[in-house]
């Protein structure tokens, strides 16, 4: 489980920020609380804001936090996934915050999660310096404590151990600027650093997941391209027909699905199977007569991304990870956007989050979310954003969230100037 993020200095986000999970003393909606340890955390977290406001910037500081230390492990490039997704993760370039007088070149990344009955704190501070025409990622330090206790602690190239593992690492000196010590560890750790360094790999890889845009941005049939799906979906029947059930909720038209050889030359050898959808022909007295088979390509964008997300949502839910997506209620019905959204916070779900961004208020109420997993993203006036719940400026549990948003109570809205905005269309109309 996800219990906080904390980021500083990536993109829009010049201070420190922390994405925090834990759940408040609130005693409404307790089954959208779990418990892993000494820790509360709350299954969703709905992050609002205006356009620009930096949600998307905060959804990327988490993909480059994962991107960049698992690309550090030795066999990063056999990630075999579950989702076809390439060898190793696309790597997202790391932004600092420009628009301050002064300009500063350190970013910081944290993470706080459980896992196998642990909690794994680890962080690392990285700085670009000049190397020709070319900059040059230095890690200045990196820190990694399991259930509180410290494994290593590194300043530069000064690196300290706990008391636990001293033994096992004061060996282990083959250390770069360039390199985070954890993908050192993965290499040559034995014992149990080794596992330790195991376990941190496989949240990373199995229950971490930032999904970014795999569709088209395009609401045109047959322009749709790069729609993902499970190797579950062609091997395992049992569970294509879950996602067939899941399909026909979304009353899209799709009946079933089917596996079929690949014959897209490009494809083929990313996927030796294609699947279609399939839905039924009636006569004009309203009788099934046959079956046609569509293309996924020939399917909406909306329908392509319920089909791609509820993938990704059964296997999480059943097992167990964080779920990180960046508008997802792009292209969906907002019943749809809901309907997922209830399976996380669902009494069945034991031991997964979701995490969105999202413009979609008809969520935002309180039959929905307790005021812990709400959140809102802000921008100023000189750039800089900053992230909020309502339960950080205390909002009544009795008001009704979206009507105060949209009036301006919580912030992190557009705030349009009548006067302004007439006289801006004023000059707009009177060009020659």
């Amino acid at each position: 489980m996800l219990i906080m993020f904390r980021v500083r200095n990536f993109a829009s986000f010049k201070d420190e920020v922390i994405l925090d999970m834990r759940a408040t003393s609130y005693k409404d909606m307790k089954n959208h609380v779990m418990e892993i340890g000494k820790n509360k955390v709350v299954k969703t977290l709905a992050l609002y804001g205006k356009n620009a406001s930096g949600k998307s910037n905060l959804i990327s500081a988490l993909y480059y936090f994962e991107s960049f230390v698992y690309n550090q492990f030795f066999d990063a490039g056999n990630r075999d996934d579950e989702y076809d997704l390439g060898d190793r993760m696309p790597n997202v370039k790391r932004s600092i915050f420009k628009l301050g007088e002064v300009i500063k070149d350190d970013s910081e990344f944290e993470i706080l999660f459980s896992h196998n009955n642990k909690t794994y704190q680890y962080g690392f501070v990285i700085h670009d310096m000049p190397e020709g025409l070319k900059y040059k990622s230095i890690i200045k330090e990196e820190w990694l404590l399991v259930d509180d206790k410290t494994v290593f602690d590194r300043q530069q190239n000064m690196i300290s151990f706990g008391k636990k593992y001293e033994n096992e690492l004061k060996n282990i000196d083959n250390r770069r600027t360039d390199r985070l010590y954890i993908g050192v560890l993965d290499y040559f750790a034995e014992g149990e650093v080794k596992k330790i360094v195991d376990e941190f790999k496989e949240y990373l890889k199995h229950k971490f997941n930032v999904h970014f845009e795999l569709i088209l941005e395009s609401s045109v049939k047959g322009l749709v391209s790069g729609v993902s799906f499970s190797r579950k979906i062609v091997e395992d029947e049992e569970y294509r027909k879950t996602i067939e059930k899941f399909l026909k909720i979304a009353d899209v038209g799709i009946v079933g699905l089917n596996i079929e050889e690949n014959t897209d030359e490009k494809t083929k050898e990313k996927h030796p199977y294609a699947v279609k959808t399939i839905h039924n022909v009636y006569n004009d007295a309203g009788e099934i007569i046959r079956e046609e088979k569509f293309s996924l390509n020939m399917e909406s964008s909306g329908t392509n991304r319920y089909f791609s997300f509820i993938q990704y949502v059964l296997n999480i839910i059943e097992d167990g990870g964080v779920f990180i997506v960046d508008e997802m209620s792009a292209r969906l019905h907002p019943i749809l956007t809901k309907f997922i959204v209830d399976l996380f916070q669902g009494k069945m779900n034991k031991n997964a989050q979701l995490i969105f961004t999202t413009h979609d208020i008809s969520l935002m109420n309180r039959n929905q979310f307790r005021r812990d997993e709400i959140a809102f993203v802000e921008k100023n006036k000189k750039g800089e954003s900053t992230l909020y719940t309502l339960a950080d400026i205390k909002a009544r549990s009795d008001a009704s969230f979206a009507k105060d948003y949209m009036a301006g109570k919580y912030g992190a809205i557009p705030v349009l100037s009548d006067d302004k905005l007439a006289e801006t269309v004023g000059e707009w109309l009177c060009q020659d």
